[in-house]
């Protein structure tokens, strides 16, 4: 998922940081230390994050949209200009318009707030954004919680102690809150050094950006491969006492499915499958990370070196592309909702098995037909076949049916009700009104072009349909068992109702 850093330049982040025995340092500085080791891990060990870097104080500016060079990303660090009061707010409000604009409302996101603890001053200020939630307009919301789902990650450059002296822990405990409890605040622990903000860093990594290392198997083959991005615990809502399902670091695959026969399905995430070659000294970055290690080569280095079943398997479903060609692809993962039937079109997984064991060949000898959908071994006796318009044609269709039918009345009168009931029960469940208004027009124009040699009960049929559809339009309408009724002034007694009863729909 995207990361958005989001890094204070008020004047807060350039107070001195005292160092015995070295050259001073600002707040700023161990932030920006810290960020770097960040970085390079993610270089390193996340390379297929898309990040971008934000800086705010009153105001917002978006210094390296989104991407893959972190290169660009430490460079704009080393760069960063140093402006006025903090204003949490505003910044929000910019991080909300950049996530929109580049991914969407649906798009998952992590951000990571790196701050001094320090709320502003007045009108602005965290504090005053946070007391006067409840006294807004629509038109100006507070902006969380964003309209994507997000993880929120404060950094502080201050200990707890520092800021427990004031309200600024339970101000930023409230914001987390507020962008839906998903996050963490990360505090330094000790004194201000640069120690202590490597641990600090070190923690949000092993709490947010470990890689996820899994092996594949396959038979009697296996690879070690890099899941990305990392698979989240599950809960189901529906258990009696719902626990977190986590993916297994032990991937097997059991068999192959046509692609054709998945589809699209409903999926919980989707992760890419990336060959790696683990080298676990590396791959052990956290709160004692050193600079030893950025020497010796990365996991990400040694896997274009290594053979890697991982190729094997994607290159034998795929043809894979030339090394120059711009479009690249990669096995793919995708997590259904745990269960034994996830997709119900294929049944019962436990069901599944090879097409050696079957008495004949499901898919055909040409491959022209397929075992799914699995029908259901009992046809249930409430089962009817659901009106769809998943195309225009499709309801024009339905509509001049009912056109064709009103103009043959009253010798078609069953088939007529029988249409426009149909069509009434479709409309009413879609909430489609308008849809019933415009039959009712055009039965009224049907009724005022009936010839002088029609019978009389068309023009009374017509007449009748076109008003009730018009009361279901509004939601006015006496309804009788959610159907129109065949009337006839002609009709009484229990011949009237043996044909209410055959045109009732």
């Amino acid at each position: 998922m995207p990361t958005v850093v989001l890094m204070d330049v008020s004047l807060s982040m350039t107070r001195p940081v005292a160092q015995d025995g070295s050259e001073e340092f600002q707040r700023k500085n161990l932030a920006v230390h810290g960020l770097n080791m960040l970085f390079e891990h993610m270089a390193s060990n996340y390379r297929m994050e898309f990040t971008t870097l934000m800086a705010f104080s009153s105001l917002w500016e978006l210094l390296v949209p989104f991407t893959r060079d972190y290169n660009a990303l430490q460079e704009a660090l080393s760069n960063l200009e140093d402006y006025d009061k903090t204003c949490v707010e505003s910044a929000l409000q910019g991080v909300s318009n950049v996530v929109q604009q580049e991914w969407g409302s649906a798009c998952p996101c992590q951000m990571v707030m790196v701050t001094d603890g320090s709320l502003g001053i007045g009108k602005g200020s965290l504090r005053h954004s946070l007391q006067t939630l409840k006294q807004r307009g629509d038109d100006k919301k507070f902006p969380l919680p964003f309209p994507f789902p997000t993880k929120l990650f404060i950094m502080c450059v201050a200990n707890a102690e520092e800021l427990q002296m004031t309200d600024a822990m339970d101000n930023l405990e409230e914001l987390l809150r507020l962008s839906g409890g998903d996050g963490q605040i990360f505090t330094m622990e000790g004194a201000l050094c640069m120690k202590s903000v490597q641990a600090m860093f070190g923690r949000l990594i092993d709490h947010a950006y470990s890689p996820f290392h899994a092996v594949l198997h396959c038979g009697n083959l296996s690879s070690d491969v890099q899941v990305f991005p990392r698979p989240e615990p599950v809960v189901m809502d529906e258990e009696v006492e719902p626990m977190p399902r986590a993916v297994s670091t032990d991937l097997e695959i059991v068999g192959f499915i046509e692609i054709g026969d998945i589809s699209s399905p409903p999926v919980i995430s989707r992760h890419l499958v990336l060959p790696i070659a683990v080298n676990k000294e590396v791959d052990e970055v956290g709160a004692g990370a050193t600079d030893e290690l950025e020497e010796e080569p990365s996991a990400s280095q040694m896997a274009g070196k290594s053979p890697n079943f991982c190729v094997l398997l994607h290159g034998s479903l795929k043809k894979l592309p030339k090394s120059n060609s711009k479009k690249k692809s990669n096995l793919m993962m995708s997590l259904f909702d745990p269960g034994p039937e996830p997709l119900p079109w294929l049944g019962k997984i436990s069901h599944l098995g090879p097409i050696s064991e079957a008495a004949e060949n499901p898919y055909g000898e040409d491959d022209s037909k397929s075992p799914f959908p699995v029908q259901p071994s009992v046809k249930r006796s409430y089962a009817q076949n659901v009106t769809v318009w998943i195309k225009a044609s499709g309801l024009q269709t339905d509509v001049q049916k009912i056109l064709r039918n009103a103009r043959k009345l009253p010798d078609k009168t069953q088939t007529f009700y029988k249409e426009l009931n149909r069509l009434r029960k479709a409309a009413l469940a879609f909430g489609f009104w308008e849809l019933l208004k415009g039959v009712a027009d055009l039965l009224e124009r049907e009724c005022t072009l009936l010839p002088d040699s029609a019978h009389p009960d068309a023009a009374f049929q017509l007449s009748h349909a076109a008003q009730q559809l018009k009361l279901a339009s509004t939601a006015t309408s006496e309804i009788c068992n959610n159907r129109l009724k065949y009337r006839s002034p002609s009709l009484c007694g229990p011949r009237w109702r043996t044909v209410c009863a055959d045109c009732c729909f």
